[in-house]
């Protein structure tokens, strides 16, 4: 759908379309060129699914977007979780084929499981696209049925659902993507490319003290190595000292790129790869923080811990003291153990219903305190929500998600 749409809107080029074309008989999977424009791996052009993470950048009438393609298979939720965190605004991709769009909202349903890591990793604006209109014939009544399914699910989670237009939409027959589609004449919104216009630009925190989390770091022959991310706070300037975190490397800014563009500085919201004078490869990683000397990244050490607010949205028997799972925040994945479950809350109004719970488990909320076991970037919800909202993962599955209340470092 989002390869569609980016031919259509011209971000991809008529030669770059009929490579993939070519590309794709090559593999035997015609319908899938499409695709191809994300999914650059061999193992996904394989497998027919999209693994990692790509950026592309497209325009529309008023807006100019960054596109990051964000895997929705079960195996590769934790490269989601990295997109979705440094998302402005999402669209949320349902299916409208009988039988899809149920499993999807199920109790262990992928659509719900997304919906919910949006909500908590900040993805305030939403719009629904209900793809796959040519195997439902382009019926109304299925789009109200599956409309109605799915508003349900986001008002559950806490989505301002009057506001989110939900577009019947089909990606491989190009329907309603960014011209209305005759087939669909009972349909009087906006076409996909009109829904993500109305987006509105968030406020940009560039008062705040820089936080830069590293999404990836390359080494580039006759530059060095090369970390890239997304601002979440402050300004990053060219020839800015810097503080990497927790590694402690301090350096100097010698230039920022945005999409193979030089920009002399990036603020919060912009995608930017950057080259730092004398950075090796073990001075930065996937989910270390970038920020001023003057005030760098809080890191909670093993010897530290966090409170953290909490909504258990999966487990298949219930969560106890000494319970170690892989906990997402920003771009970094670290294993932490559940040391106290101080309170359970009640969810709806947040009073405390119980003091020291043995358990929790699903659908319960609850107060409590998590110890790293190797250092981790993390700060209070209240001072930098960006980078204080957590997810944890076990078994394949994100079983809770949060925001951290408190924190003690332990340095």
């Amino acid at each position: 759908m989002m390869g569609a749409l980016l031919i259509e809107t011209g971000a991809v080029t008529d030669r770059e379309a009929r490579e993939l074309e070519k590309l794709a008989k090559e593999y035997d999977r015609d319908s899938w060129s499409y695709a191809f424009v994300f999914d650059k791996l061999k193992e996904e052009r394989q497998r027919g699914i999209t693994i990692d993470l790509a950026f592309r950048k497209f325009e529309t009438p008023n807006k100019y977007f960054t596109i990051i393609d964000a895997p929705g298979h079960a195996d590769f939720v934790k490269n989601m979780i990295t997109g979705a965190s440094q998302a402005d605004a999402a669209i949320l991709v349902v299916s409208g084929k009988k039988g899809e769009m149920e499993v999807g909202i199920a109790a262990n349903g992928q659509t719900r499981e997304h919906a919910y890591l949006a909500q908590t990793l900040g993805v305030k604006q939403v719009v629904v696209a209900v793809n796959k209109a040519d195997n439902y014939n382009y019926s109304e009544d299925r789009y109200n049925e599956c409309k109605e399914a799915i508003s349900d699910l986001l008002k559950n989670i806490g989505f301002p659902v009057k506001k989110i237009p939900f577009v019947p939409v089909s990606g491989l027959m190009m329907e309603n993507l960014s011209k209305k589609s005759d087939k669909m004449a009972w349909y009087d919104g906006p076409t996909l490319i009109d829904a993500i216009d109305q987006f509105e630009i968030p406020p940009k925190p560039t008062d705040k003290p820089l936080r830069l989390p590293i999404q990836d770091a390359y080494r580039i022959k006759g530059t060095g190595v090369v970390p890239v991310g997304r601002v979440e706070t402050g300004v990053l300037k060219k020839g800015d000292k810097i503080i990497i975190m927790p590694t402690e490397f301090k350096g100097e800014i010698r230039s920022i790129e945005m999409h193979h563009e030089e920009i002399p500085q990036a603020v919060p919201g912009d995608n930017v790869g950057f080259s730092i004078r004398g950075l090796e490869m073990k001075d930065v990683g996937r989910g270390d923080c970038l920020g001023h000397p003057n005030d760098p990244p809080t890191v909670i050490t093993p010897k530290g811990n966090w409170t953290g607010q909490i909504i258990v949205i999966w487990h298949p028997t219930a969560i106890a003291q000494g319970y170690t799972p892989v906990i997402h925040a920003h771009t970094a994945q670290v294993a932490a153990k559940f040391m106290e479950l101080n309170k359970k809350l009640d969810q709806k109004t947040g009073a405390v219903i119980e003091d020291s719970p043995k358990f929790i488990k699903r659908n319960e909320s609850a107060i409590i305190k998590l110890q790293p076991i190797k250092k981790m970037c993390l700060e209070k919800y209240e001072n930098f929500a960006e980078m204080g909202r957590f997810a944890v993962r076990d078994m394949g599955r994100t079983v809770a998600v949060g925001i951290v209340k408190d924190l003690e470092t332990g340095a």
